[in-house]
Formats: structure tokens, sequence, C-alpha cells
């Protein structure tokens, strides 16, 4: 039994001829005949001629037919070409960045010896010895913006370290211009959240920006990730995935990924060019309370109640456990690619080693003891200039400390206090390491606990006085 249907399977149909329908074709035409260029079916299947397909030469050889702006030369320049146009490209932008800076007879030896740190930078091993260039500090600036009136809580500077953002309690963060020190713009965060009942507060909790300057991502009290342009301060969108709110935030320098910790205990990692997830790591048992990357697939991060800092090697996998606090831990910092520091409510700073699980170095006391209770005073904010020996460190006790790291790490010595009554909520450097900014409150960033009337809820700028 044959499954074709009559008259549809190939070779003739039984009972009909060959070549019939041809033969009504002919007639109709000569009923019909065709008018002006139409020519007269055959009844016989046209065939068609060969083409002749250009060759890759020929195609590449008509300059005429590329897009605007480009060539054959560009279309055909092979990677190692392209490596070197570039190399050549970055060299004079440096050699024109240093005449700026230096004589022209230094030229190639300041040249050479930036490549020489970057390379070292990249890979982790840059070690820069400043700590004896510093002699002392002159009159603090303080400035304060009027849509934040309460404690400030956080700073994010650019890399280029033009650009500030500040948080506060307040619902806005503001932008300062660094060299003038006056405000570039407001981003209010009470913006999209008038209609959500459920929020009850609203305000700047961390920072974390981009190296180049792309993306500014927002922790607002929420278990949300507001995304802003920083040039335009209009919003990106809203990064979502921690059950609780978002407690830390840092970014991975040269490029677009950041780190976020939470309440709900988890680290995640985002792509902001996608705006997702990429990861999410477990292992903290309490609240993360600080994060902190460079230019590894690496962030670091510290758990608070659970007394441990963990090294979370993202492409590996894997963590590394850290213990050696007696109290909570609240921040950490890294110095360079292998050492960091830390501290907490039990008033010590410990300096560590990637390679080893104890301290290298902790100095106990940092910041005395509490005249009331006799408690040791809450470290509440450390800073370090990276890839160098200095660190900075602030409490409530009225006084911000530099400190110097001597024999390897291994020694923890104090360069010098500044006056500055109030909580020190935060510290960052500049690049240059020729000023200190600190965010000032009347409280404590985290809470309510107390207050020290005698501080002002401000931003101050430290200039140090360095050797030339």
């Amino acid at each position: 039994m044959s499954f074709f249907i009559r008259g549809k399977a190939g070779g003739k149909a039984p009972g009909k001829p060959a070549g019939k329908p041809a033969g009504r074709m002919k007639e109709k035409f000569k009923k019909n005949p065709p008018q002006g260029d139409q020519k007269p079916f055959s009844g016989k299947r046209k065939k068609f001629e060969d083409e002749e397909i250009a060759s890759d030469e020929e195609i590449l050889s008509n300059d005429g037919d590329l897009p605007v702006g480009m060539s054959s030369e560009d279309e055909v320049e092979t990677p190692q070409e392209k490596r070197l146009r570039l190399a050549k490209k970055y060299l004079e932008e440096i050699e024109k960045e240093e005449l700026k800076r230096h004589e022209e007879k230094n030229l190639d030896v300041n040249v050479d010896k930036r490549l020489a740190n970057e390379y070292l930078d990249s890979v982790g091993k840059l070690r820069r010895y400043v700590a004896n260039t510093y002699l002392g500090v002159d009159e603090p600036r303080i400035v304060k913006h009027k849509s934040q009136k309460t404690p400030i809580t956080c700073l994010c500077l650019s890399k280029d370290g033009k650009i500030l953002f500040s948080g506060s309690k307040s619902p806005t963060i503001v932008k300062w211009c660094v060299e003038e020190w006056r405000p570039l713009g407001v981003i209010n965060l009470l913006e999209g959240v008038k209609e959500d009942k459920k929020r009850t507060k609203v305000s700047g909790v961390c920072l974390a920006m981009t190296s180049d300057g792309k993306f500014l991502a927002v922790a607002d009290g929420s278990s949300g990730i507001r995304v802003y342009s920083p040039d335009t301060l209009t919003p990106i969108g809203v990064l979502r995935a921690h059950r609780k709110p978002v407690t830390a935030l840092a970014a991975r320098r040269d490029t677009h990924e950041i780190y976020s910790g939470s309440a709900d205990r988890t680290v995640i990692v985002w792509s902001l060019d996608e705006m997702a997830k990429i990861e999410i790591m477990f292992g903290h048992q309490a609240a993360v309370t600080d994060l902190d990357a460079l230019t590894r697939d690496r962030a670091i991060s510290s758990g608070g109640n659970d007394c441990s800092i963990r090294v979370w090697k993202v492409s590996e996998e894997s963590q590394l456990v850290y213990n050696g606090h007696s109290g909570n831990i609240d921040s950490v910092r890294l110095i360079n690619e292998e050492n960091f520091l830390s501290s907490g409510d039990d008033g010590s700073l410990c300096v560590w080693s990637t390679m080893k699980k104890k301290p290298l170095c902790t100095q106990s006391l940092a910041h005395g003891k509490s005249p009331i209770n006799g408690e040791p005073n809450w470290i509440s904010a450390i800073a370090t200039l990276t890839n160098t020996e200095l660190v900075a460190s602030g409490s409530c006790d009225g006084f911000i400390r530099i400190w110097k790291l001597e024999s390897h790490f291994r020694k923890c010595v104090q360069l010098m206090e500044i006056p500055m009554p109030g909580f020190i909520n935060a510290l960052t450097f500049t690049p240059d390491g020729n000023y200190l900014i600190a965010a000032i409150g009347q409280e404590h960033r985290l809470g309510r606990w107390w207050r020290l009337p005698e501080g002002k809820n401000c931003i101050a700028i430290i200039p140090f006085r360095r050797k030339t």
C-alpha cells in the first residue's frame, strides 16, 4: 500500500499525459499574446546563468563601499597592530601628563617609573613608602549642604579625586567638586518611594562608584540598590536580590562590577552593564557590616556579630575566614592585594595578611577608653592610602589618628592625632595622599544610642603638610 497521495508523488501521474499543462499555456498565449517587453512562456525551465562573486581582495580594494570613516587599512588591522597603536597612544597621553608635572629632562625616567608602578599595581605587588614625608596638618576646612542637616554617614570619592559624593541620615545624596568644594547637584532619595507605604526610613547608608565614573550605586536602607549616572544624577535602575536591607557596597576597580552585603548575611556580585546579579555568596552568620575590593576578582567583608572577616575568591568559588577581634567587626579596608586593616567595637586596630589566619599586628585601645563607662572607644571608621603604609582611624574620642605600619606591617606607630569632635562616621584619603576627608556627625552612623552635641554634622577636609 502506498502512502503517497495520487497525483502528488514524483513521476508521471497515471491517466494524465505529461506536458499537457504546457500545451494549455501555449493556447492561452495564442489567444492573448504578450504585450510590450513581456516574453511568451516557452514551456521549458529557464537555466540560470552563473554569476561572478567578487573575491575578498576585490571587496577590500573598493574603499568607496565601506562605511563612512572606515578605510581598508582599518578593516585589515591585525590584533598585534591594534595593540601597538593603542600602546603608542597611551604613551603619548602619559608623556603629556608627566610634562605638566615635571621638567622635560626627566621625562623618560618619570614615564618608565609610572609604567612600572602601574604594572605592579595591576598584579597587586606595588609598595610605596610615604609615611615619612608627612610633617603635620593644616587647619581643616568644614563644608556642609543645606539638604544634609543630619549626621553624614558615608563618602565616595572618584578615582581621580575630583568628585565626591556624600550621604547622610537625610534622604539626599550630594555631589561635590573637590577642587572648589562647592555642590554640583543633589539626588533626592524620596523620589520613587512615596507610594511604598512599608518604607519608614530613607537615608544614604553606603555608596560605591565605578572607576570610570559611569555608575553610582546607592544603598538607601532598603533591600534594593539604586543605580544612578554620576554625571547627570539621573536614575538608571534598581538591583533587587537581597531579602533584607543592604548594609555595604564596594566597586571592583577598572570594571563595572560591584559587591553588596546585606543584613540577610549574603554577599552578591553584580554586573552593572546587564543590571543583573552574577553570583550570590553565603558564609557569614550575621549581617555584613563592610566591604572592600581592589583590582583582583576578590572581595573582603566583615561580619559584625559573627566576629569574622572573609575574603571571597569569586572565580574560584571559595572563601578564606579570619578571626581575631574580641567584639563586633564593623570596618575592613584593603591596604593592598595581600594585606588589610580591620576595626571594631573592641577598640582595636588589626593588620592582617591574606596568608595568615591571625593578625600580624594588633593595636589595642587605639582610641583609649570612654570616661563614662570605662569601655574601649568604638572605632567607627578607618581608611587606607592604597599600596602604602599609611592608615587612619576615627572614633568618638575627639581625635582622628594617623598611623604608620612598620616592620612589614607587624608594628603600628601613631604619627599624629587631629582634633575633631563628634562621631567619625567615614574616612577617605585623596588618591595623591594630600588630603584626608572625614564624615562627621553628632550621632553614630548605625543608630542613635547617644549624642555628642559638641560635634557638627559636616564634612571635614584635612590638608597635610608634606616634604617636597
